[in-house]
């Protein structure tokens, strides 16, 4: 089952059908430890609709979590983008620590909906998109769902100096999440790939996929460290990371479109501006 934030409110989607409920609300709704029961139960009552309206971002009062480091790739990027700097050794130490890379990404005013445009920043000149995972975690700790993450990055600002973290990640417009949360009480299968896609002027000019089973942690061991001494009266959403950096000749621009499709959930596109 998927389940999306709407203009209209709640739509659950089953067997290519959608449903509408009505009069719920999203944070409370989606904060349930037996999410899947309840939504199996409310669809007896819900209304089938041919229009969802305009899809939102799953996220609206929790915040936007996100890990890093978590496939060998990233570390060979970082290490890349930050060896003048002397922080290349950092990023090999937090990949086989027992203590993951996690921060702060966001909270929900600068998350952009499925379909508007993501930023990059002005004062940036090597930006990238970071496909990744995102779990969707109640205030208890518990997975109830997968959806898409867009983790937007400054690979310049990050690279000249690793404190530089916060402002490399943190910034109006700096992710995008949704299209919807699928909702399951099963782990997703190893061999669950996400892939990426950057279109310019109508042409594809990156295109890379991987499976999550490259990840080298599990979510579960993600959730536990985001939950170690941080509360969530809403449940959070936690990016995983990402195994697909591109080239370091490879830096996003204005107008370029960044589609996101992880299997079993969706696509998730987004223009940059």
């Amino acid at each position: 089952m998927k389940i999306y934030r709407t203009e209209k409110g709640i739509v659950i989607e089953k067997d290519n059908k959608f449903y509408l409920l009505e009069n719920r609300d999203w944070n409370t709704y989606i904060n349930d430890d037996r999410l899947a029961a309840k939504i199996e139960a409310d669809l007896r009552g819900a209304s089938l609709v041919s229009d969802t309206g305009t899809i939102l971002a799953p996220l609206d009062k929790q915040e936007l979590w996100a890990c890093g480091v978590t496939y060998l790739r990233s570390k060979l990027g970082r290490q890349e983008e930050s060896k003048d700097a002397g922080g290349g050794d950092f990023y090999a130490r937090v990949y086989e620590a027992e203590r993951p890379e996690v921060f702060f990404k966001a909270t929900a005013h600068r998350v952009s909906d499925p379909g508007k445009p993501v930023r990059i920043r002005k004062d940036s000149g090597w930006d990238v998109p970071e496909p990744e995972l995102t779990l969707v975690v109640t205030s208890s700790g518990k997975i109830v769902g997968y959806t898409i993450g867009n983790d937007m990055s400054s690979r310049s600002i990050e690279g000249e100096n690793p404190l530089y973290l916060p402002q490399a990640k943190t910034y109006d417009g700096c992710a995008s999440v949704g299209p919807c949360i699928r909702v399951t009480e099963e782990p997703l299968s190893a061999d669950t790939s996400i892939h990426l896609e950057i279109r310019r002027e109508d042409h594809t000019v990156f295109q890379s996929s991987i499976a999550i089973s490259q990840m080298k942690r599990t979510p579960e061991e993600l959730v536990s460290f985001v939950f170690r001494e941080c509360s969530f009266p809403y449940g959070c959403f936690i990016m995983t990371g990402t195994g697909i950096v591109p080239d370091h000749e490879f830096t996003l621009k204005s107008g370029d479109q960044i589609l996101i499709t992880i299997d079993g959930i969706g696509t998730l596109a987004n223009p940059v501006q």
